[in-house]
This record gives C-alpha cells, structure tokens and sequence, in this order.
C-alpha cells in the first residue's frame, strides 16, 4: 500500500500526535505571509545598524512556506522555509514559544517538507544573514512523504518528470523556467490581439484527421457510435472561419501526434496557429520577426542567448533561404543529387540513409535537407520555397508550379514554425487531397492526410487570399530558457506506465547490508535511509557481502 513505507508510518503517527496536543495538521482559514522577497527587502536597512545587536523588535512580520532545512542545537534552532519567492532563515528557542511547545511539538514533530506559519521580529546572525526570530511557529501542512535527501537534491529524471511537484519543490530553476513559459504564451497572445487578431477555439477531436502529416491518436465517442481524432492540427477549422469572414484569427492550444519521443517530440505539444486575409508569407516572415523582438522586449532578455555550446543572435531580419538552395550552399549536396530523383536516391544511399524509392523528388528532397541541412541551422533561418509534394495544404507558386509559397523558421537545429500561403482553389485542394490518399496506398505512410470533403466544400464558398503560419511554443520556450529537451518545458510530459505505487517508493533499504524485510527495518536518524533493527545480525550480512 503506498503508506506502509516505514518511515511515512513514523510522519503518520506524528500527525496523530498533533492531532493529540490539540493541533489541526490540515488548518484551514490560514492567510499566506508577507512574500520571503518582501521580508528579505524591508530588512534590509538592519545589516546597515551600527548596534552591536542587529535586530528591530518593534517589527512584526508572519511568513509561511515549506521547511527545507532544520539545524537544531539544544534549546534553539535554525531552520529555512521556502515560498515562491525564495527561502528566509528562522530561528527559534524554547524560551521564546509557549511552555513546552518547542521540546513537546516543534522539536518532535515538525519536519522538513511541513508547510508552516512563522512570526517574529527580524534580526541579523553573526554570519550575516538576514533572519526571523519566532515567537509563535504553526503547522499549516504536514507532509507525510519525505522530501530526497537535500545533498543530493532530486536528480532521477524519470521521477523529475512524473513527480512534478517534487521537482519544482527541490529544484527552484524548474520552477523559474515554467514561470517564464507563463509569461511567453501571455506575451505571445497580447502581440496579436494588440495587432488585431482574435482568439478563438476549435475542436479538438476531428471526423478527419487533417492539418498535417502526422499520426493521430484515435478515440470513440460512444453517443455517436463513431470514431474520433484528436487533432494534429487546428488549421482546417481555423480555414473555415476565414471562409466565414473571420479576416485575422489564432488558437492557442494542444496538438496531439502519435509519433516517437524524443529531445524535440511530446505526443501532445502546444502551438499558435494563426491566419491573417489579406496578407502573403512575406507579410508572415516580417510579422513573426516582430514578435520575437517584441518578446525579448518585454522580457528584457539580450538578443544573443546561449543555448548549450551554441549562441543564437536573434537580431532581425532573420535569415531566408530557398530550400533547394538551403540543400547545395548549406548541405553540401550536388546540384544534380537536389534535382533529379534518381541521383537523389543514390546519394541519399551512398550516405546510409536507405528510402522508400516510390518516394516523388519533393519527398526525397526532404530526406536530404533532415539529413544535411537541418542541424547547420543555429541562427534564426527561415528555409522558403518548399517542394510542393510536400506541402499539401500551401498555394502552389505562380512562377514555379513545383513549389510552394512556404516557409518554416529553424534555430539551433530545431524547426519552430511553418507558414504558407494558402490553398483556396477547392478543385486544386481536392487534387492534392487526392494525391496524397495515392500516396498513403502506395507507400503505407500512416501519416499522408485524408481526404477531407467538407473542407473543400467550404473552399468552394470562396476563401480570401490568405497566409497561415504555426509556432511550436514547446521548442521556443526551450530556446529562451536553454532546455535542451521538450520534457523540461512541459510540466507533465507523456510517460510509459508507473510501476505499481506500493513498489516504487524509495528507502525499504538498509543502507549498511541491503536488507530489504522492512519487519526487520527502523528509519535512520533524521529521516535519511533505513538501518537494521538487529545491529549484530546486519553487521554479519555485511560481512558476507564483502
């Protein structure tokens, strides 16, 4: 059961015993403190005091936040607690609390990982540091699961992930990077409202699976007796809102691809679709420049960021390459390779990379930019101009009917947008919906789109000129904050199934043989690991081990 860990048994019956000397473990009704931030500031002037004790009792402040550290030495404490805003030392003595209450409740019963509320006057240590004397200390949470042992910190990724709570509670960068996600995607939305767009919502299970090429996820809805798509993309409904006169419109929300897992991949990731009438890709290249200079405005952050060993320089313009050219000037591939089929094909197999060789030129040539374009792109690139064989959804070029008006934005190695003109001739989408249905049948590629009818009868009403374009925020909020992995900018990342509860909870351990009989187990001094009960018969199991 996932409470009979021993040492959580020893928190439980703590709990009881508050309960015991007439104290509520679980109040209610209990009013957050001033901010650490705010303490730590308004005090600020006693470090200055001239007095041989720096201290200023006519002060009065209450805090409230987790223990993360307790020294206790005899009569008086140390300790720290931790809100959102930081940690303030606080220091306690038995002279100072109410008969008792410090050797009967404080001392006994109040842990690392309890949430408390402290008040007192602040003082200056000798070492320096700011601090709250207590003359009154309340519990506000008791935790009956320990936190990791504090040297060592939380560093499994797996529970880093699954635990994300724990992870932000023993890691205060992880907490910073999800407040600065926050504050992207809030940004993010006011650039567009204030440039006239709306916000709208769309479905997120579809008849269809459409918007890219990607693997949908499939569900069934049992009133209707049919199956449904979680949707891999907003944009076919986004579409149809152009058709109905809806002339600039963004959907902030999930997507959700049943692919692989990697550095760059979550099965569900979110993204900002948006379509603008009236307007081409150029117009979308020029407009997401500005949001990026209007983000590293508002966040006050230098244009040139470090990302692991790379430096990205964000200064506008960025950047922009046709994709045939991206393959031969950046890649490295011949010409002939980036535009003859067969040549394609040879070279593609000469550098390891076999393909299916009833793939089209436009496909192949985008085997070859993932193979040798894709990671040489560090600064912010906009790669135009794509095959239009793989741009089912994009207007085909005026001047070039093999390409599309398209673009997608990569920075250090990784795409981050897609925009394009889009198609509104409906007898020209039917064509490429159709050719793609083709493909599917001859490749096997589960993730060419579908036909989608409805959508080209709402072309047939006539849809403005107009550009469309989608950013990954997963992949920008990772630039801005140096994450190297999608999992580290998603608070609950999609995980393969957890071991039974009971069987994962750390510690039914003796730290010195290995015993692992918690009968025969007792929970270390201060919490940390497990120790045999019987000394002499763990001594002997040690012995035998070496």
């Amino acid at each position: 059961m996932i409470f009979e860990n021993q040492y959580i048994q020893e928190r439980i019956k703590k709990t009881e015993k508050l309960r015991e000397e007439g104290i509520n473990p679980y109040p209610s009704q209990i009013e957050k403190g001033v901010s650490s931030a705010q303490f730590l500031q308004e005090c600020a002037y006693i470090k200055e005091q001239n007095a041989q004790e720096k201290k200023d009792e006519r002060k009065r402040y209450t805090l409230t936040g987790r223990l993360k550290f307790i020294r206790i030495m005899g009569k008086a404490s140390f300790a720290k607690i931790e809100d959102s805003e930081g940690l303030v030392q606080i220091y306690y003595t038995r002279d100072d609390l109410p008969e008792g209450y410090y050797n009967n409740v404080v001392k006994k019963l109040f842990e690392v990982g309890d949430i408390i509320e402290v008040t007192g006057y602040p003082f200056v240590t000798q070492t320096g540091e700011l601090t709250l004397h207590c003359t009154d200390m309340k519990m506000v949470s008791k935790a009956i699961f320990p936190l990791p042992e504090k040297f060592h910190g939380l560093t499994d990724q797996e529970i880093r992930y699954r635990q994300r709570y724990l992870d932000m509670i023993m890691n205060p960068e992880v907490k910073q990077t999800f407040v600065m996600r926050s504050k992207i995607v809030s940004l993010i939305r006011r650039f567009f409202e204030d440039h006239g767009f709306l916000e709208v919502e769309t479905p997120m299970m579809h008849p269809i699976p459409g918007g890219a090429n990607a693997k949908p996820f499939t569900t069934h809805h049992n009133a209707l007796g049919v199956d449904r798509y979680l949707r891999i993309a907003p944009e076919l409904y986004l579409k149809r809102l152009t058709v109905g006169g809806m002339e600039a419109v963004f959907e902030i929300n999930r997507n959700f691809r049943n692919e692989g897992m990697d550095q760059t991949h979550n099965p569900e990731f979110t993204s900002i679709e948006f379509y603008w009438a009236y307007h081409t890709y150029y117009d979308l290249m020029k407009l997401t420049e500005d949001l990026f200079d209007y983000i590293f405005e508002k966040l006050a952050m230098p244009k040139e960021v470090q990302y692991g060993e790379m430096k990205i320089d964000f200064g506008t313009p960025f950047a922009k390459v046709p994709f045939v050219e991206a393959l031969t000037t950046i890649g490295g591939v011949p010409e002939e390779a980036a535009t003859d089929r067969q040549k394609a094909i040879s070279y593609l197999g000469e550098h390891g990379v076999e393909v299916n060789p009833n793939l089209t030129l436009g496909y192949l040539q985008a085997e070859l930019f993932d193979e040798f374009v894709e990671a040489k792109l560090i600064n912010p690139t906009f790669i135009t101009d794509y095959p239009i064989d793989i741009s089912p959804l994009s207007r085909r070029s005026d001047e070039n009917p093999d390409i599309a008006e398209r673009f997608e934005l990569f920075m250090a190695g990784k795409e981050i947008a897609n925009g394009f003109n889009e198609l509104n001739n409906p007898i020209d989408q039917f064509e490429r919906f159709k050719a793609q249905v083709e493909a599917k049948e001859a490749t096997g590629d589960d993730e060419t789109m579908h036909m989608d009818l409805d959508f080209v009868r709402a072309l047939g009403h006539g849809m403005t000129p107009t550009a469309g374009e989608g950013i990954g925020i997963d992949r920008l909020v990772m630039m801005l904050t140096n994450n190297h992995s999608i999992r580290d900018v998603i608070l609950f990342p999609a995980m393969k199934p957890e071991a039974k509860l009971e069987e994962s909870q750390p510690g039914n351990t003796c730290k010195k043989c290995g015993n692992t009989n918690e009968e025969e187990l007792k929970p270390a001094k201060k919490g940390k690991g497990f120790f045999c009960i019987d000394a002499a018969a763990c001594n002997k199991r040690a012995q035998e081990k070496k």
